[in-house]
């Protein structure tokens, strides 16, 4: 990672140009049908609430270094704003809000977002939730950008990482996610997850997952800079962690260029 240092920008509306939907129906309609179990960690999507904290102190760090924010600093994102795409029901969106940034969350799926809204309002959550697909969203400036475990469930991929460089601040911040290809994954993501029953079936599909070198070529074309690949391993003993190891999944810091 490298420092840098972003002043305040403003998110402004701008026209979408007329392109193909990057929403795979199929895909939005496997989510959608999770949503009233989203925040439940012992649910379907407990690997996820497993995943999260990891997801998330990697985010912060990158914050930190980016932004020039403390470490013990609780709202290092204040005066920031923020935009998780493919936010599911708002276990990124959330966080982020409470670190200070104004948050907006996109979802395919209409189930996650009205899961989402329902789950900030009793805890007074300021975030603007939208049933869109990126292509279609109209907004830019965005000091921080994530989308996490999203990409390998779209269509039109080239599409999808234009519509994330479009809504980034020249000077701001955006964290990818998502499974390698390998032997690896297609073992513990889909035959052994979805076998034990860790992982819905029909969540992953290994012939849509993304080499680092793919997603690197992915968003350079869309004028982006990778600064910084990190690996989350699996340990049956102690859950997920930061790792050298890419062979599973892994994190991506990016920058304009």
């Amino acid at each position: 990672m490298t420092n840098a240092s972003s002043s305040k920008s403003e998110v402004s509306r701008v026209v979408a140009p007329e392109t193909k939907s990057t929403i795979n129906p199929e895909e939005a309609a496997h989510f959608g049908a999770l949503a009233a179990d989203w925040w439940d960690p012992e649910g379907a999507s407990a690997m996820l609430h497993r995943l999260n904290p990891v997801r998330l102190g990697y985010i912060r760090d990158a914050i930190d270094l980016h932004f020039g924010s403390d470490s013990a600093n609780l709202k290092p994102l204040a005066g920031k704003s923020a935009l998780d795409v493919g936010c599911g029901a708002g276990l990124i969106c959330e966080p982020l809000a409470r670190m200070g940034a104004r948050v907006t969350g996109l979802d395919a799926a209409p189930e996650n977002i009205a899961a989402a809204k329902a789950h900030a309002a009793p805890q007074r959550l300021d975030i603007a939730y939208h049933h869109n697909g990126i292509e279609t969203f109209g907004e830019s400036g965005f000091d921080l950008v994530t989308s996490l475990e999203v990409i390998e469930h779209v269509d039109d991929p080239d599409g999808f990482v234009t519509g994330l460089a479009n809504t980034l601040a020249d000077d701001g911040l955006m964290i990818i996610s998502t499974p390698n290809r390998t032997a690896m994954s297609k073992l513990m993501l889909v035959d052994l997850a979805e076998m034990t029953g860790r992982i819905p079936k029909g969540t992953h599909h290994h012939d849509q997952f993304f080499t680092p070198g793919e997603m690197e070529k992915l968003l350079g074309d869309a004028g982006l800079r990778v600064i910084d690949t990190t690996g989350l391993s699996y340990s049956p003993a102690y859950g997920f962690s930061l790792s050298d190891n890419l062979a599973l999944n892994y994190l991506m810091t990016v920058v304009k260029v």
